[in-house]
């Protein structure tokens, strides 16, 4: 007998079967390469690379993948639950691999008046004063549990690292990453602006980022000394086994050439680790031949673009009374066709830099998609918040194969764009194979930490 998924966070099963589900080719690795995708989908005009497949669950692990076929109709006489998805998507769990969790929820708190950056810095800057343990944990707990809730599994965070704060915010974030070990995946990056990298301090920066087994970091923008101070972060995490991730070149400034520096810069040296730059925004206002070379010079380097296109949108070209001409999001087909990895994220909520978003996956993927008009075909852009985030934070997960685990986010819309035209809001997320609860934490938590009566 087949069962109405509802019934399944309630019977939480060991084993058993979701049928009728549909999966983006996009999501699945190598061990379901024979299964072709829907044929009426995949054509134009609505060219959606779909596989129809029943998905086993065994003892929290996909045990099998089986095409959906004109003569499956029969349920398998195996005794197993089933429960049908009705031609459901069937996405593997999200990364997030660029989240600001210490700026989180302060927007009440210290608002951006007018939008802008540079108010943005300001306010994120006055809000700092706050920044004690009993104020970054729970703030930082809760954009946790709306990453959770939401389907995420992995979450990289940036976390501001001036004038001491990193001792404080570190050990905040190495708190959580306990806490949450047997449910999401925590990574933290430090953020400075890259003139720190000039001072004595910068040492003492390093050793406690790789004390706690993070990843060093800073913002990049046009200022004297650029290149020996990104050099010198190089240096730094060369000599500890560090990853490095940047904030690179968040402007509108077509002169603002961070990103080029950081793959010459780790050419040069020859550097081993991991390299990622988020937000790139200039790359989208410089001439076409001045792009072509930089984003060769990226495919080269093996640095990986994080893009933040919500948060970018809501900044950028942003004046009181004038629509914005100019986007601010950078050249995600292109970098595509270069074939860097190029991944979507978050980046902040509810703060200074973003007043809106909720760590929820799906509602960066919908307004990417809308914002960077990544469809006809949408392709392999539903790796842009699985597979490649996850890639980037250097974890095999964010895919759909047998021997995976159960790590799955389903949907009642059957394609792309019924996905993207509804929030998702009663999508079912199963980890290691079972329905976890969805319920999003209130705001009015948060009502004493920032100050609202």
């Amino acid at each position: 007998m087949t069962l109405p998924l509802t019934d399944l966070r309630a019977a939480q099963p060991a084993n058993y079967w979701l049928r009728n589900a549909r999966i983006p080719l996009a999501c699945l690795d190598a061990t379901a390469a024979s299964l072709p995708p829907i044929a009426e989908l995949a054509a134009p005009p609505r060219s959606e690379a779909l596989v129809a497949v029943h998905l086993r669950v065994q003892a929290g692990a996909i045990a099998a993948l089986a095409p959906v076929t004109a003569d499956s109709t029969d349920d398998p006489d195996d005794g197993l639950p089933r429960y049908d998805l009705g031609q459901g998507l069937l996405w593997p769990c999200f990364a997030d691999c660029h989240t600001h969790l210490d700026k989180g929820q302060t927007w009440l708190r210290s608002p951006n008046p007018d939008g802008t950056f540079g108010s943005a810095l300001e306010a994120a800057a006055a809000d700092h004063r706050h920044w004690s343990a009993a104020d970054l944990y729970p703030r930082m707990a809760f954009g946790l549990r709306c990453s959770y809730a939401h389907g995420t599994q992995a979450v990289r965070t940036h976390l501001d690292c001036l004038d001491g704060q990193e001792k404080i915010s570190f050990a905040v974030f190495d708190r959580l990453r306990q806490e949450w070990a047997d449910r999401l995946t925590l990574q933290a990056v430090s953020l400075v602006s890259m003139d720190y990298y000039d001072r004595p301090e910068a040492e003492d920066l390093a050793d406690t980022v790789a004390h706690y087994g993070g990843i060093l970091g800073g913002v990049i923008y046009p200022q004297p000394g650029l290149e020996g101070q990104i050099d010198r972060a190089f240096a730094l995490a060369e000599a500890r086994g560090l990853d490095l991730d940047f904030h690179a070149d968040e402007s509108l400034n077509p002169e603002a050439e961070g990103l080029r520096i950081v793959a010459e810069t780790k050419l040069r040296r020859g550097f081993a680790g991991r390299v990622n730059c988020g937000h790139c925004c200039s790359l989208s206002m410089q001439t076409g031949d001045r792009v072509q070379d930089t984003l060769a010079l990226l495919k080269t380097a093996g640095v990986s673009v994080v893009s933040l296109p919500m948060c970018n949108l809501y900044l950028q070209d942003r004046q009181q009374g004038r629509m914005p001409r100019y986007r601010g999001v950078t050249l995600l087909p292109e970098l595509r066709q270069f074939e860097v990895a190029v991944a979507l994220a978050s980046d902040n909520c509810r703060d200074a830099f973003f007043a809106y978003g909720d760590h929820d996956m799906v509602e960066v993927f919908t307004q990417s998609v809308r914002i960077g008009q990544l469809d006809r075909p949408v392709g392999d852009w539903p790796q842009a918040v699985t597979r490649t985030p996850a890639q980037i934070m250097g974890l095999d997960t964010g895919i759909i194969g047998v021997g995976r685990p159960a790590d799955l986010v389903v949907f009642k819309a059957r394609n792309v764009g019924e996905l993207l035209s509804r929030p998702q809001s009663d999508r079912v997320v199963i980890r290691r194979g079972l329905a976890i609860d969805t319920t999003l934490p209130d705001y009015a938590e948060l009502d004493a930490v920032v100050g609202i009566n």
